[in-house]
C-alpha cells in the first residue's frame, strides 16, 4: 500500500474486502487510512454488521463522531448491526436518537431494521407498534420481516393478518404463503396448510431455487439442491455420504420439520425428508470444497437465499470435524463457522 492512500480508494478497498468475507483485512485497511469520511465509516460499520460483529460496530460509533457527521446510512448500518447481533437496548437507543438527537427523518430502511431487531428478540407487540407509527407506508420488507418473526415465535393470528397485507402489496410472491403454510403445519393445522399449498400450486410463479457457489482454483462452481450436473458429482456424493455419517456420529439430527412444505400431493416420509435435506445446495458446495482444496484451507461459499437451520447446524459441526473455517455469505449476512460454532451465535 502507498504511503498516503486516497480516502475514496481506501473506502472502496475495505468495502470490497468486507463483501468478499475478509473482514479482518477490511479493518486493517480502515485503520491504515490517514483520513476517513462518513462514507468510510459507513462502509466499515456496514461490513462489521454483515459479519455479525455488532458490538464492534456499535463500539466504533463514538469514535466516528469525532471524525465525521453521521447520516441516514450510518443509522441503517448501526441498526442492522444491532439486529444481526441481538443488541436490543442499543438498537432502541439509536432509533430514538436518529430523530431526537440527529434530526434525521426515519426512512423505511430504518423501520425495517427496527422491526427485524424487535421481532428476532420476541418483542412482537413492540415491532407491530413501530409499524403502526411509521411516517412512511410499510413495504414488503418491513411486513415480511414481521411475518418471519411470527413464524419463529409461533404468532399465528398476527401472521395471518400480515399475509393479507403482503398479498395486497405483492400478489405474485409465493414465499409468504410458504412461510404461513409451514406455520399451520407446525401448529398441527394440516387442512389450512394444505389449502395454502393448493394456492401455491395454482400460481404460475415458482419459488426462487436455492443456489450455492464456491470459488476454487480460479473458477466458480454452482450447485442447486439435489444437483447432479457437476463433472465431479460421483466424488461429491461419496463425500456427502461420509460427511453425513461423521455428522451423525457427532450428534447431528436432521431437522425434518423444515421439509413440511412440498410442491406436490405426494406426502414425504421421514427418510425422503432427510435425503432432501442432505442434498441442499450449501451442503453440496461444502463437500466439493472438502474434496478440491487442501486440508485446513478456509472455504468461501455464497448462497442466494437465507441459509436454512439444518444446514447451519450441520456446517457448524463440519467446521469442527474437518478442522475448517467455512465462511457462508447468504442473502443477508456472513456466517463464519469455526471450531463448531458460528459468528452469528445462532442468531440470524
Amino acid at each position: 500500500m502507498g504511503k498516503h492512500m486516497d480516502v475514496m480508494v481506501g473506502t472502496t478497498l475495505l468495502d470490497m474486502y468486507a463483501k468478499c468475507g475478509r473482514i479482518n483485512i477490511a479493518l486493517k485497511v480502515f485503520e491504515y487510512l490517514p483520513s476517513r469520511n462518513a462514507v468510510t465509516w459507513n462502509a466499515i460499520i456496514s461490513g462489521l454488521a454483515m459479519h455479525g460483529l455488532g458490538k464492534v460496530a456499535v463500539g466504533m460509533f463514538p469514535q466516528m463522531l469525532k471524525e465525521a457527521k453521521p447520516d441516514d446510512l450510518t443509522f441503517t448500518s448501526l441498526l442492522n448491526a444491532c439486529s444481526h447481533s441481538g443488541l436490543l437496548d442499543e438498537g432502541r437507543r439509536f432509533f430514538h436518537d436518529l430523530q431526537v438527537v440527529y434530526g434525521i427523518r426515519p426512512k423505511v430502511e430504518h423501520y425495517a431494521c427496527m422491526v427485524d431487531l424487535l421481532g428476532r428478540a420476541g418483542e412482537i407487540e413492540e415491532a407491530e407498534m413501530v409499524i403502526k407509527t411509521m411516517l412512511v407506508p410499510p413495504n414488503e420488507v418491513v411486513l415480511g420481516s414481521l411475518l418471519g418473526s411470527c413464524h419463529v415465535h409461533g404468532k399465528l393470528q398476527l401472521g395471518e393478518r400480515i399475509l393479507k397485507q403482503l398479498v395486497q402489496l405483492d400478489p405474485q410472491n409465493t414465499e409468504y404463503h410458504a412461510l404461513l403454510s409451514n406455520m399451520y403445519a407446525l401448529e398441527g393445522k394440516l387442512e389450512k396448510a394444505n389449502l395454502l399449498r393448493q394456492v401455491l400450486r395454482m400460481r404460475v410463479t415458482r419459488k426462487v431455487p436455492g443456489i450455492s457457489f464456491i470459488h476454487t482454483d480460479g473458477k466458480f462452481h454452482q450447485f442447486s439442491a439435489g444437483d447432479k450436473s457437476h463433472p465431479r458429482t460421483r466424488e461429491i456424493y461419496v463425500m456427502l455420504d461420509e460427511m453425513i455419517r461423521r455428522l451423525r456420529l457427532a450428534g447431528y439430527i436432521p431437522n425434518t420439520s423444515l421439509q413440511l412444505l412440498t410442491g406436490s400431493d405426494h406426502v414425504f416420509n421421514e427418510e425422503e425428508k432427510e435425503q432432501a435435506l442432505f442434498s441442499h445446495s450449501e451442503k453440496l458446495a461444502v463437500c466439493f470444497g472438502l474434496i478440491s482444496t487442501r486440508a485446513r484451507t478456509p472455504l468461501y461459499i455464497m448462497k442466494n437465499l437465507r441459509i436454512c437451520q439444518d444446514c447451519h447446524a450441520a456446517i457448524k459441526i463440519v467446521s469442527d470435524i474437518y478442522e475448517r473455517e467455512i465462511v457462508v455469505r447468504d442473502r443477508s449476512r456472513f456466517h463464519h463457522f469455526k471450531h463448531g460454532s458460528c459468528s452469528c451465535s445462532d442468531y440470524w
